[in-house]
């Protein structure tokens, strides 16, 4: 049967999502295993145990299975978590992204994912969708941050989440350092710290970092 539409796109379910489960999950694992350049269709439906006409009929080509996987991973993460203060909130989301990162199958799969996404377009813009939900999902936290007057009015949120992750990813893919709990909470800690002296404001003019706080960082 014809599910219709564009390929990776249709959210079905009863049998076609149990099918789009075992199918994504297979991805996963071939991924982490061969990266994007041994992501194969017909692999991925051997390792899900479905048609190769079905993954071809569904998802056409690599690139749109790659979307539909990170499309999945955006629906699956976890919700963001509320502390009560911007340290806190920061924190959580640290910690959540360096678990995610070091976790034996995710770490691998990310790797993989933003390798791909370096030299092809959809790959690119199916990650670029990824990143935007989360840092959506933990948008709030600055806001309420800046209601609390923990960081001044103009705060961009979205920017302040990107700052926190920023590191993490850094050390992930460039340093090779060690990614533990405490770079974690270095760099929420840095990201809170800068939101509060107004680094993030959007319009530089309306509020302006501390000059203590930055000679003594300085």
């Amino acid at each position: 049967m014809d599910d219709g539409g564009e390929p990776g796109t249709i959210r079905p379910g009863g049998r076609t999502a149990r099918v789009r489960e075992a199918v994504l999950r297979a991805a996963e694992d071939a991924l982490t295993e061969q990266g994007l350049t041994g992501l194969d269709l017909a692999d991925v439906a051997r390792r899900a145990g479905v048609g190769k006409t079905t993954v071809y009929r569904r998802w056409g080509t690599v690139t749109s299975l790659v979307a539909d996987l990170l499309e999945d991973m955006a629906e699956q993460s976890a919700p963001r978590t509320e502390t009560g203060s911007l340290l806190g909130d920061l924190t959580a989301n640290a910690r959540l992204v360096q678990r995610t990162l070091t976790d034996p199958r995710q770490g691998p799969l990310f790797k993989a994912l933003i390798a791909a996404a370096t030299g092809d377009g959809k790959t690119a813009a199916a990650l670029h969708r990824f990143y935007d939900i989360r840092v959506r999902e933990w948008a709030p936290c600055v806001r309420q941050a800046v209601d609390r007057g923990e960081a001044p009015e103009g705060t961009d949120p979205h920017e302040v989440i990107r700052a926190v992750s920023a590191p993490l990813y850094y050390h992930l893919l460039i340093s090779g350092g060690r990614l533990d709990e405490a770079l974690a909470d270095r760099a929420a800690e840095a990201a809170a710290t800068a939101a509060g002296a107004g680094v993030y404001v959007r319009d530089a003019g309306r509020s302006r970092p501390r000059e203590t706080d930055t000679s003594r960082r300085a």
